[in-house]
């Protein structure tokens, strides 16, 4: 699930302003949205047709306040989304489309762990695309003042996309507008596109080498390298600075071999950038993350997520189960909103008062724990709690 503005988004707000502002009456938005889409070259039948029946969606915004999946802790999230089951279908895909995966590595340079690790997770290899109207489900949340300014451009790629023959106002996908069997929302469909069985439309639902070859194709246009690793499980000294931990720490690999740090099998990437990863303190889990990690937060911003998916990409390519290690638990929803407002009241931006653990949250941790000369490893404990 992508949720960023585009940078073509940004020109297009700018060049037009857009007549459909976000909430009052839904109706008047519609109408208002009408003139804002002729602006886009469809004609007066085109937009009628594209905006006929839209209504708003009441479940797609208790959905946009309701993400209670990104709490989970690392090892709870993977190890529910890493299943035994889904590794043998992802062997299996990866066999059965053998010849589009050569192809996403050939053009694209995208490994085929990562392609098929996001077709796993957001479809499970295409069995569940979601059953939320697209079209309305776009229209809603540009209708809603939370993020109209992501969601208005793509109501009107959707629109364009219906133009050309390539989106039905019957589609159905996810709750945030994301389509087809890797849930790509339609600017994204429209830049990076592929007509990948070669009938002439790029359709996610239904062909699954259009998807996995857009797929490829959006994650080279975000910065993907080619050839390069993503995420490697390390091991980690006890006498670690950890505040040298997290994506905003970069070194040579070279310089963590040096301080200790050891691949778990094989050997550091040469010659590149790393940071260590700790998704659950010193205690638990560690892998180095590449530069390639961070273009994963394109697809999805949530921590959880990214880091689950960037290990599965690697289990699908031969790496074996994760060391758990032995982590303090998780805090609980209440603790966990206890802890951001006390961050908060420290002057730490952590985002929404939400619970979740996310990079603003774990940034403001660290912090507070080198203050307080704790083990700055960005996981959040009962004792940094009490503490506080």
């Amino acid at each position: 699930m992508r949720l960023r503005l585009p940078v073509f988004a940004f020109s297009l707000l700018l060049a037009s302003p857009a007549l459909a502002q976000c909430g009052g009456d839904f109706a008047g938005f519609v109408a208002a949205l009408k003139v804002d889409i002729r602006a886009e070259g469809l004609t007066a039948a085109q937009t009628d047709r594209f905006l006929a029946g839209v209504v708003q969606d009441p479940k797609v915004l208790r959905a946009d306040r309701a993400q209670g999946i990104f709490r989970k802790d690392f090892i709870e999230f993977s190890r529910a989304l890493v299943s035994q089951n889904r590794m043998q279908l992802g062997a299996a895909r990866l066999r059965d489309h053998r010849a589009t995966f050569d192809r996403a590595e050939a053009e694209y340079g995208v490994a085929r762990g990562v392609l098929a690790a996001f077709w796993g997770l957001e479809t499970d290899f295409g069995a569940f695309q979601g059953d939320v109207n697209t079209r309305d489900a776009l229209v809603t949340l540009a209708h809603d003042c939370r993020r109209p300014e992501l969601f208005r451009p793509q109501v009107l790629a959707a629109a364009r996309l219906f133009a050309r023959g390539d989106f039905d106002t019957a589609t159905t996908g996810a709750w945030a507008g994301e389509i087809g069997q890797v849930q790509m929302l339609p600017g994204d469909i429209e830049t990076d596109g592929v007509d990948g069985d070669g009938d002439g439309h790029v359709l996610l639902k239904t062909s699954a080498a259009d998807a996995l070859l857009s797929g490829a194709s959006m994650l080279r246009s975000l910065g993907w390298r080619r050839g390069e690793p993503w995420l490697q499980e390390i091991i980690v000294p006890e006498g670690l600075d950890w505040s040298r931990t997290g994506l905003t720490v970069q070194l040579a690999t070279a310089e963590w071999a040096a301080l200790g740090v050891q691949a778990r099998e094989g050997a550091l990437a040469r010659g590149l950038q790393g940071s260590v990863l700790l998704p659950m303190g010193r205690k638990g889990p560690a892998f180095m993350a590449y530069p390639n990690f961070s273009v994963l937060f394109e697809w999805n911003q949530s921590f959880a997520y990214v880091n689950t998916a960037a290990y599965f990409a690697t289990r699908l390519e031969g790496a074996p189960v994760y060391l758990p290690g032995s982590p303090e638990p998780m805090l609980g929803l209440d603790d966990m909103k206890a802890l951001q407002r006390k961050l908060a009241a420290r002057g730490h931006d952590v985002g929404a008062i939400d619970g979740i653990l996310g990079a603003q949250t774990r940034a403001a941790v660290q912090k507070e724990q080198a203050r307080l000369r704790l083990p700055a490893d960005a996981w959040p404990t009962a004792d940094l709690l009490a503490r506080l």
